[in-house]
């Protein structure tokens, strides 16, 4: 029988994580995979799904409205998914695949199934080890819609696989991954129709941010019809027809291609938790405490454990539950400064409380909201759609919410992780030197504007 200090089913951002973490306290360890290495982020997430988002930007906006370029571009679809493919080739092979083999982690292929609480079988080998992490990941959720066996529907893998570019496609869904392969299938020339069940797309958003980031897709031909309550599919000439209710209206909508986008679901089939005493709740997520724990010798971490379903959350938790597997440290997730990101264009990005949250928990907030108009940085690029709006604590002035809808939302996020991570107040960000001019700066016009009139100050203006 094969022994371990640690085995890991599973080899995405979690289990590397883990792994990592296990390496360097010592541990002889094991990584079971049924699948490709790497898990969902580098092979069929984000990875190839940034790239292509670049691509498309790049082929709409052509001259990102400076008058004075005169830019054409035609987009070769075929060459667009093999530039994709070699990407994720190599990040897989650096970022994975020789990390495995630099760090002495031994790598077993197959499916693990428990049979015991200490013990798995791979393709008829049985392994041994003091403690487990289950992070397995997870998987397109599909609704079980009326006639959805029937139509040949895509998921975020199937998608991205595409050999031609499609001339009409349905996509279910108006959540981060709907809407980020909407605008990048519109942006490649295909006309988008997307349907959301919830009143608002991105419904966890600030109300605003939702309303503004529906205005601009609309601007840019995307069909975004929300309320939808979708009750059948089917084929039609060569098309998917999509039925769906709208109160009590009933409308239908046909396209080429239909694209589920609505959720994910933890990978816990077919790893015969029960004979290790492992629980999951009624979506098939498995059950840990703040801990990562799910029994004494038993922790989870990613995706399989449930939302937030992020690759930077998930190689966190992995490395949390591998150290508290080994070292017995006792450390927990904190959740509270965790941001998010839609990479639509222009981006959305969150951290903290929203304004709505905010008050659900007790806290008096205040809020204030500016334009992308008011930043110089975006005068200057031409595009200043969007907004900032950041939520403090009335009494104390911290800083508990920003929230962006901007060009760089992204990346200007983080300074507000910061604030909110380490209890910043408002005067914390005005009283410091940013560079001019930066997208980064409307962080500071926000704070600002809490004390003043910022429509009417200079550049650079304490």
């Amino acid at each position: 029988m094969e022994k371990y200090d640690l085995i890991i089913i599973g080899s995405g951002s979690a289990a590397f994580g883990a792994a990592i973490k296990a390496v360097d306290l010592g541990a002889n360890v094991a990584m079971v995979e049924k699948g490709t290495i790497g898990g969902t982020c580098v092979n069929v997430g984000c990875v190839p799904s940034k790239h292509l988002l670049r691509v498309g930007e790049i082929n709409y906006y052509k001259n990102h409205g400076h008058a004075g370029l005169d830019v054409t571009s035609s987009l070769d679809f075929a060459v667009t998914i093999t530039e994709k493919r070699e990407i994720v080739d190599g990040l897989r092979k650096s970022r994975y695949i020789d990390v495995i083999d630099a760090s002495g982690i031994t790598l077993l292929r197959g499916q693990a199934v428990f049979v015991s609480k200490n013990e798995v079988k791979v393709n008829g080998r049985t392994l041994h080890a003091d403690k487990f992490v289950i992070a397995t990941g997870s998987s397109p959720h599909i609704l079980p819609l009326e006639g959805i066996d029937s139509v040949d529907y895509l998921t975020n893998v199937e998608a991205m696989e595409l050999s031609e570019l499609p001339e009409s496609m349905i996509v279910l869904g108006g959540r981060a991954i709907g809407l980020e392969f909407a605008q990048m299938f519109s942006h490649f020339g295909t006309k988008v129709t997307v349907l959301q069940r919830s009143p608002r797309i991105i419904p966890e958003e600030e109300s605003i941010i939702s309303d503004y980031l529906k205005a601009y897709l609309g601007e840019e031909g995307i069909n975004i019809q929300t309320g939808a309550n979708v009750r059948s599919v089917r084929k039609e000439n060569g098309n998917i027809v999509v039925t769906a209710l709208f109160g009590e209206e009933k409308r239908e909508f046909k396209a080429e291609k239909l694209l589920m986008a609505t959720g994910r679901k933890p990978n816990t089939r077919d790893l015969g938790l029960e004979r290790a005493g492992v629980q999951v709740d009624k979506n098939g997520a498995v059950i840990v405490d703040d801990e990562m724990r799910t029994t004494s010798n038993i922790w989870a971490a990613g995706d399989v454990i449930g939302e937030p379903m992020l690759e930077t959350v998930a190689g966190k938790e992995g490395s949390i539950a591998a150290e508290n597997a080994l070292a017995d440290k006792g450390k927990k997730m904190d959740f509270s400064a965790v941001p998010h990101a839609v990479f639509t264009i222009p981006q959305v990005a969150s951290v903290g409380l929203t304004e709505k949250k905010a008050e659900e928990t007790g806290i008096t907030c205040r809020c204030s909201t500016i334009p992308m108009e008011l930043v110089p940085r975006a005068v200057l690029a031409k595009d200043t759609r969007g907004l900032i709006k950041m939520v403090i604590d009335a009494k104390t002035e911290r800083i508990i919410g920003v929230h962006i809808v901007a060009s760089l939302a992204a990346d200007m996020i983080h300074e507000g992780v910061i604030a909110v991570k380490y209890g910043m107040t408002i005067d914390d960000i005005i009283d410091t030197v940013h560079v001019f001019p930066t997208m980064t700066e409307a962080v500071k016009l926000v704070a600002q504007s809490f004390r003043k009139d910022i429509s009417k100050m200079s550049c650079c203006a304490e």
